[in-house]
């Protein structure tokens, strides 16, 4: 028979039942993954299934039991590469649970955000995981997590509600690049984030809804003032959501009278484009400017020269994410889980003294 063919997708619960010898209602608390049956019973029902090439009705599941055996996941842009790999640990650790995963992306848009979560409710998903567009505007999180649904947020906690929340210790991070830049002798030190403002302009950390990127330069700030370089809070640029936006800015920053002698990119997307942007305007790496990347992407290693880069546990992000929401999901109560992974920095060949 055809995987496909209608013969197949006509299959019930009851064709099973009866070619296994057993009730209709004990089939389908095998094929249902709930109540109670003897092993043996479950491996007569379960050969049953093979062997008439049974596909299970979703929906009529998810009345019986009370789950669609999905999760819902919404992250800020699936084209970056942070991103992408977070999903794969998700991914990987719902399959292993049983369930299946639904993402949208966002693209850092609250409102973006708020529709996904909307949609994701509707299609009655077990739980979400959300990496939040803004840390300040969690009233829609509010709403799923009292709609009965565990949440778990990624890579962006939010103190205005407590939940379980996974994020990586970006600060630290920070601190540790900016230390090293200073003690090289760097002081017009540039960092560049997707994240933007009103009027396209950085004043303060408070100015950033993404917590993870505030608390980076929140870090590079602080390492500065400790260093006594004033008026930093002028070197940190926003607006960089594009590749043409960071283009521009970069060019424009390092066709300026006082070039910075040394950029942080505050993602591997935006550090590739500066890589470009350096090499279109004859400027070495790292003998004009250096350069240091958040995320260590597959392209960070290969270039000439290969780019220092803050590793961080990207992949585990999105594991611990998916485990905590799995626990939920089989009823482990306990208090929200607050989860701080480590990063690492990979010294490599883009970081130098700064030029004379």
């Amino acid at each position: 028979m055809e995987p496909n063919s209608p013969q197949t997708s006509s299959v019930t619960v009851a064709d099973v039942a009866r070619k296994a010898g057993v009730s209709k209602a004990t089939a389908a608390r095998v094929l249902g993954g709930y109540g109670t049956v003897s092993n043996r019973v479950r491996d007569v029902v379960t050969a049953a299934a093979r062997a008439l090439d049974y596909q299970p009705n979703e929906l009529a599941r998810s009345m019986t039991t009370g789950r669609s055996g999905t999760i819902g996941v919404v992250v800020g842009d699936i084209e970056n590469p942070f991103f992408s790999l977070a999903m794969r640990g998700i991914t990987d650790v719902a399959r292993q649970a049983g369930f299946t995963v639904v993402l949208i992306n966002s693209g850092e848009d609250a409102d973006a955000e708020k529709a996904a979560i909307r949609t994701l409710l509707a299609k009655r998903v077990d739980g979400l995981i959300v990496s939040p567009a803004k840390e300040s505007d969690v009233g829609h999180l509010r709403e799923a997590a009292r709609s009965g649904r565990p949440l778990v947020l990624l890579d962006r906690g939010s103190e205005a509600f407590d939940v379980d929340t996974v994020i990586a210790d970006d600060r630290d991070a920070a601190e540790s690049i900016t230390r090293r830049l200073v003690t090289l002798g760097h002081r017009r030190i540039a960092y560049l984030t997707a994240c933007d403002t009103p009027d396209h302009r950085f004043r303060t950390p408070a100015d950033i809804n993404t917590g993870s990127v505030r608390r980076r330069i929140e870090g590079f700030l602080s390492i500065c003032r400790d260093a006594g370089l004033a008026g930093m809070e002028n070197w940190v640029h926003v607006g960089a959501a594009t590749p043409e936006h960071t283009r521009r800015i970069a060019a424009a920053m390092l066709e300026a009278p006082e070039r910075p002698t040394a950029i942080i990119a505050s993602d591997s997307v935006i550090g590739l484009e500066v890589f470009k942007v350096c090499r279109e305007l004859g400027l070495g790496i790292p003998g004009d400017l250096s350069l240091v990347s958040f995320h260590d992407a597959d392209w960070t290693s290969v270039t000439t020269p290969p780019i220092t880069v803050v590793r961080q546990p990207v992949y585990s992000l999105g594991e611990t994410a998916a485990r905590l929401l799995v626990e939920r999901l089989n009823g482990i109560a306990a208090e929200a889980s607050h989860v701080v992974l480590k990063t690492e920095v990979i010294e490599r060949a883009s970081v130098a003294e700064a030029p004379a």
